[in-house]
């Protein structure tokens, strides 16, 4: 059977919320309203720090995917790993039962990321914590006259990103020059998102800009399918990031850092955190200005 074609069916706008106590300025890029219209990705930030960034916080219940967009990303948990994160690089770290860590910029400087919260399911709510650092220079990369997908989860093409899931999920950065158009594979059981990190592009014909987000839901009765992304910006590159993932179809309840299946589960979540189960609060020093 021959893969179908993917629609737009709709477009959103980052929120530009500006500064507050933690970051120089801020912006919701998915917003966590209905989980239904995004599952399985609970929320995406945009962030752009100095001081004082994000200290020692807890996550219950789901998987952050960190992307570097600029600056540097000092990051450290309570399992003792601790790092420096460049622009292309990714971390993808899954809380499970629980985990402590902070997000800082590095000698106070400069960081701008993205951050997407990934839900797991509710056999894996409570699933070990886990790191992974997916360096920009050590993903494998498909390239193609004015094309370049980086693949950071799942398999594209035959060619399998390093990241290991809990959840089925591809996610790539791509890169097209101007005018330049791609038919990017898709599991047609997959809830997928193009957000455009720079330039402008029409993806299912629809036309999204930097800062916004095409969003295509899974198509019934196929097994495979496409999704028709062209960059559009005439002087320069456009580059997006396509996530796409099985929606998970399961309750979720929110509580800050804590997302899980049920209020009762929040509440035991805020209960394990204040009676240390989670570990105890690192007193880890900043990293060393040696770069």
């Amino acid at each position: 059977m021959a893969a179908i074609s993917r629609s737009v069916d709709r477009v959103t706008s980052k929120q530009q919320l500006g500064p507050d106590s933690q970051v120089d300025d801020k912006a919701i890029v998915i917003a966590p309203v209905d989980p239904s219209l995004t599952d399985p990705f609970l929320m995406m930030a945009e962030d752009w720090f100095s001081k004082p960034g994000f200290h020692w916080h807890p996550h219950r219940g789901i998987e952050t995917v960190t992307t570097v967009v600029g600056g540097v990303l000092e990051h450290g948990d309570n399992l003792g790993n601790a790092g420096a994160l460049e622009p292309g690089d990714v971390q993808w770290m899954t809380a499970g039962r629980g985990i402590i860590h902070r997000e800082l910029a590095y000698r106070d400087e400069h960081a701008h990321t993205l951050q997407l919260w990934l839900n797991l399911p509710a056999r894996d709510k409570l699933t070990d914590t886990r790191y992974q650092d997916l360096l920009a220079g050590q993903r494998p990369r498909i390239e193609r006259p004015g094309t370049v997908i980086d693949v950071l989860s799942g398999t594209v093409d035959g060619v399998t990103g390093p990241a290991l899931n809990h959840v089925d999920v591809q996610g790539t950065i791509v890169t097209l020059d101007p005018a330049v158009a791609l038919d990017y594979p898709l599991p047609a059981a997959h809830r997928a998102f193009v957000h455009v990190l720079t330039g402008a592009a029409e993806v299912a014909g629809q036309r999204v800009v930097a800062g916004s987000t095409g969003w295509s839901d899974p198509v019934i009765g196929a097994a495979d399918s496409v999704l028709s992304v062209r960059a559009v910006d005439g002087d320069s590159a456009t580059t997006v990031m396509i996530y796409s993932g099985t929606p998970l179809r399961e309750p979720v309840a929110f509580g800050g850092p804590f997302v899980m299946n049920s209020r009762a589960q929040i509440a035991q979540a805020f209960v394990d955190f204040h009676a240390g189960m989670f570990g105890d609060v690192p007193r880890q020093a900043r990293l060393a200005y040696d770069r």
